[in-house]
């Protein structure tokens, strides 16, 4: 049966994401004549911003690219100018930096998973109802915020735009006190993390049932749940494809969308998927013990294919984060910690690298003159590489939602709770929704 409807829906703001875009769509008697999901936010510039900046002042510019993954940008940065000017880091630096990627990584998805996500699969249009109705709910994921907030200002002198993240290794260690204090605050929210479990496996039957099948890019070691360090990795139809960070453009293949002011990605297909989910399918085998030991009790096999089960997967990454953040902790607090200052430049040149930020592969690339000033320098986004496969996502699932004969209101929540799938951070690329049904008579 031939689902004839017409629709005249216009959204202004969508909640709980961030930026500027629009969804535009024109429904006429079931046929779907437009479907576009167009990023209208104005372009910022931070390649130019960084372009005759000194090495040493790059990190805490490119930080301010984003307030929620200034972390990860931090840690790309100065990453990226290592490579550049010859600096090997030491093993204490890494455990360090490693510990304050998994901070920023259980913050986002905190965030995300109890005040953007959970509103929709309990029935609420935002997290303020659950004040009144829910607050047990609410209080708890204060307390893991506070908590995500202790742990990246311990390690980076504040939690958004770190300040102690430096070239050549950190401006300012912690010492094995106050590490120490850390340990116990994560042990102290076990009850929590648990309650977390528990609330999320209530609630993923809540879960909207939609596959696409996509290419999903993340890092990739073969060693370890890649958040720091890897290569690119790349999985469609079952095959696994590894790059160097080297050829990071020739993965990512930006371009121009007509309708957009941020730029559109693919790789082997039209489109590709990064982010929680696809670290996940790439990944999922080196997860810590209780974090697979949980994605077992939730059945959750890779490769999955649903965008929407990118919010159950922030849930597996949170409890990685929490456990493989205790266990770093130990091991530094036994060793603990030596003296270091930043190492200097040994050579001045171009330098490439990536970390998993909690949306997807990040990318910094910085070239640098004799003295040390930047001459050029390029960024990719995760969410920039997500909006062709948003933009397919909305096609695929419009079009299922008219064969079942969803009435509007369903057909908006399902279209907004996918882009909120995402998680898409657009204030480094552009973000917000808008959705707008137009028939013919419009």
């Amino acid at each position: 049966m031939r689902h004839t409807i017409d629709l005249n829906l216009h959204i202004e703001h969508l909640t709980r994401v961030e930026g500027h875009g629009n969804i535009v769509v024109n429904v006429n008697k079931g046929v779907i004549e437009e479907c576009r999901w167009q990023v209208v936010e104005a372009p910022r510039f931070f390649e130019a911003m960084v372009k005759g900046q000194h090495y040493q002042h790059i990190a805490s510019i490119t930080s301010r690219i984003c307030g929620i993954c200034s972390i990860g940008h931090s840690l790309a940065s100065v990453k990226a100018i290592e490579s550049a000017l010859g600096i090997e880091v030491s093993s204490q630096t890494r455990q360090l930096r490693q510990l304050l990627k998994l901070a920023e990584n259980f913050d986002s998805h905190v965030l995300h998973v109890y005040f953007l996500a959970a509103p929709d699969l309990l029935d609420k249009p935002s997290v303020f109802p659950l004040v009144r109705e829910n607050n047990a709910l609410v209080a708890r994921a204060l307390r893991l915020k506070r908590l995500a907030h202790e742990w990246g200002a311990l390690l980076g002198g504040r939690t958004t735009h770190p300040q102690t993240v430096v070239p050549g290794g950190w401006s300012q260690l912690p010492d094995r006190a106050a590490l120490q204090q850390l340990l116990e605050k994560l042990i102290e929210a076990k009850e929590d993390i648990q309650q977390t479990i528990n609330c999320l496996g209530v609630l993923r039957d809540k879960i909207p049932d939609f596959e696409r099948t996509t290419e999903y890019i993340a890092l990739y070691s073969g060693k370890n749940y890649a958040l720091y360090d890897g290569q690119i990795g790349s999985l469609y139809d079952s095959e696994l494809q590894l790059k160097p960070l080297q050829s990071y453009r020739e993965v990512a293949n930006e371009y121009i969308s007509e309708w957009s002011t941020a730029k559109y990605c693919r790789h082997r297909t039209d489109a590709y998927m990064v982010g929680a989910l696809a670290r996940f399918n790439l990944n999922a085998a080196f997860l810590h013990p209780k974090a697979r030991q949980l994605a077992e009790e939730w059945h959750l096999v890779p490769p999955l294919h649903n965008p929407y089960f990118n919010i159950l997967v922030q849930v597996i990454e949170i409890i990685h984060s929490y456990y493989s953040g205790m266990d770093i902790l130990q091991n530094l607090i036994a060793q603990g910690i030596k003296a270091e200052v930043p190492l200097q430049p040994q050579t001045f040149g171009q330098g490439i690298a990536a970390v998993e930020v909690p949306r997807g592969i990040l990318y910094h690339e910085y070239s640098f003159n004799d003295e040390g000033i930047c001459e050029a320098g390029n960024f990719i986004i995760p969410t920039n590489q997500n909006h062709a496969n948003i933009q397919l996502d909305l096609e695929l699932l419009l079009s299922r939602l008219i064969e079942q004969g969803k009435n509007e209101a369903e057909i908006r929540l399902a279209m907004e709770m996918l882009v909120r799938a995402y998680d898409p951070c657009i204030s480094c690329s552009a973000h917000y929704l808008d959705v707008k049904f137009v028939h013919e008579s419009d």
